[in-house]
């Protein structure tokens, strides 16, 4: 004879059970979603640096020590005065959130192997120096970087010396974030001198082009 107590508890244990399931898989979904909007909504206010256009307007660019150094759009600036090195770097952000430039770094190219992305390593955050005020590139805008080497002793110095020199070439590195000072990325510049015999270059000047970009705590990707 059946034991209808027995069938009433299986039967209840199984649709406890199947409704467990359900709840677990409509929560799994609900974190999924709430995951890809927020992925959506980080995305859409990450801030993504380039050099500026040679349409762009010349950044002015005023150091500490009351030196000028003036850039037009789409090029940059290595200018070695007395014992100072000024760089200047003008930006467009191409992302629509704010970037907030914290630190840099250089480096000559024999530091890595720009032709081979798997050698491109970057450098340890705590070998870059901090800005001495925060830099702000508002979204779809232009701005600057700018960065001095005054010290003999400066680890930056014969980067700068060998720059200024015969191979006219310096990479910097960038690192910056949102206004909260997340989302950082690192984005790799090389600034170098230009073919003084190239058509749409006056002189011997400096250009800008963009290496690569490192999303160092990108919890999105």
């Amino acid at each position: 004879m059946a034991d209808w107590s027995t069938i009433a508890s299986l039967a209840t244990a199984g649709g406890t059970l199947v409704l467990a399931v359900a709840t677990f898989s409509s929560v799994r979904s609900s974190q999924a979603t709430a995951r890809i909007a927020e992925r959506s909504l980080l995305v859409g206010l990450r801030p993504a640096l380039v050099p500026s256009r040679r349409t762009d307007p010349p950044e002015k660019v005023r150091f500490g020590d009351g030196v000028y150094v003036k850039v037009e759009g789409g090029r940059a600036a290595l200018e070695h005065r007395g014992d100072v090195f000024y760089l200047v770097l003008p930006l467009r952000n191409l992302g629509s959130g704010t970037a907030v430039l914290q630190a840099w770094w250089v480096g000559r190219s024999q530091d890595f192997d720009p032709a081979r992305s798997t050698e491109m390593l970057l450098s340890p955050l705590s070998e870059f120096r901090p800005q001495s005020i925060d830099l702000y590139i508002a979204g779809g805008d232009t701005g600057f970087w700018q960065g001095a080497i005054r010290r003999p002793d400066d680890p930056f110095r014969p980067v700068a010396d060998e720059a200024a020199g015969e191979r006219g070439r310096v990479y910097v590195d960038l690192l910056y974030g949102d206004e909260e000072h997340l989302q950082r990325t690192v984005t790799r510049f090389m600034i170098s001198r230009s073919d003084q015999h190239a058509a749409d270059v006056d002189g011997d000047v400096w250009l800008a082009n963009v290496i690569r970009h490192w999303r160092i705590d990108d919890h999105t990707a």
